[in-house]
């Protein structure tokens, strides 16, 4: 192959790959940009989302900030229950939890946070007031 047809073909390959990177290059930037139009749903400004209630929705892999968030509980309450520091162990999972310091029982980290948040769960909200009822009864002028 002659310098010159070899110099034509890496130019060829140089411009291929070039006009692949830049078609895949759009077509990640569109997906991102995509992507960050979905956004959690908005509450009304104001109103603050109720807290959740059952417990047996609880996973392993949830930590006590994500656990405390949800069921509006302080961490330090869960901390507490559990006996461990809260600096070290903030970021750790249930899982990682009782992996560390329960490892003798599985799953009593998941059970000894299930109890501590049904002792510790706000009070239920009031209900809604009832909507009148118009009269049966006809009304004279």
């Amino acid at each position: 192959m002659t310098p010159t047809t070899q110099r034509r073909l890496i130019f060829a390959l140089i411009g291929t790959s070039l006009l692949i990177v830049g078609f895949f290059g759009l077509r990640a930037r569109d997906a991102l940009r995509e992507f960050r139009g979905h956004r959690p749903p908005s509450f009304i400004p104001g109103e603050v989302p109720p807290a959740e209630t059952d417990v047996e929705l609880i996973r392993d892999w949830m930590t006590i900030p994500f656990i405390s968030k949800m069921y509006r509980v302080p961490p330090r309450i869960l901390f507490d229950a559990l006996e461990v520091p809260r600096e070290e162990n903030g970021e750790k999972s249930l899982a990682q939890l009782n992996e560390e310091y329960f490892s003798h029982a599985p799953g009593i980290v998941m059970e000894i946070v299930k109890a501590a948040l049904r002792a510790n769960q706000p009070p239920p909200t009031g209900l809604p007031p009832l909507t009148p009822l118009p009269s049966l009864t006809p009304v004279l002028p």
